[in-house]
């Protein structure tokens, strides 16, 4: 009789916050992006001269995310593969995101593929600077949008954890998103707070939706298995 594998750390019964950040660091993702946005604030208070405007930015960013967050959930995430001219189009990040759906306690899966992190730092400086243009502005920019990635990836990895929620903000987003993957994959998409979904009427109570059988799959019939 074989031994029953061990459990890995990130579900262990009594995880600490601090047990927690040692699991997180343990993976690519935060290794590049929390550096990443450490590195874009330490630019940003190096340049100094702070003004409203660059309030406005910070909070602009700030009160967007989730809904970029719910966007990019229910479009990229949960996109089902289309056939065009014969061609099966079927993105690695949605194909990941189905992975992650049939096995939420793979730690790998988790979090966003390394590639697409860096693709997504590029993005945001560049985005930042050609639309705010002023160099003070755009780091500012960029320093918000990193920080709110980073404070994504950690809320997610914490979320399908074996922390238990302490505070109300927190638990909030413990129970919607775990609604999300075991009670019904069409509602709660929110995964740092479920503001969006409230906005966007994805956000029902328990009972007034049912459980889906597809809440795994994502009703997807997978041809091939996921690449590593």
């Amino acid at each position: 009789m074989s031994p029953r594998p061990e459990t890995p750390g990130w579900l262990k019964p009594g995880l600490t916050l601090t047990g927690a950040a040692r699991e997180f660091f343990r993976h690519p993702s935060p290794k590049v992006l929390v550096p990443a946005a450490a590195t874009a604030v330490a630019a940003r208070v190096a340049l100094g001269r702070w003004t409203r405007r660059d309030a406005a930015v910070a909070a602009g960013i700030v009160a967007a995310e989730p809904f970029v967050e719910w966007v990019v959930h229910v479009g990229v995430l949960h996109w089902r593969p289309k056939t065009v001219n014969g061609r099966r189009i079927d993105p690695m990040l949605s194909r990941k995101h189905r992975a992650h759906h049939r096995d939420p306690r793979d730690a790998g899966l988790v979090f966003v593929p390394p590639p697409v992190v860096g693709g997504l730092i590029v993005g945001l400086v560049g985005l930042n600077a050609a639309v705010l243009r002023e160099r003070r502005l755009a780091m500012t920019g960029v320093a918000t949008s990193l920080t709110a990635l980073a404070a994504y990836e950690w809320t997610h990895f914490l979320i399908h954890s074996s922390y238990r929620p302490r505070h109300a903000p927190y638990r909030a987003a413990w129970r919607s998103h775990r609604l999300h993957h075991y009670r019904n994959e069409r509602y709660w998409f929110g995964v740092v707070t479920p503001i969006s979904d409230q906005a966007l009427g994805t956000y029902p109570a328990k009972d007034d939706v049912p459980a889906s059988p597809t809440a795994k799959t994502l009703g997807v019939e997978e041809i091939e298995p996921l690449s590593a």
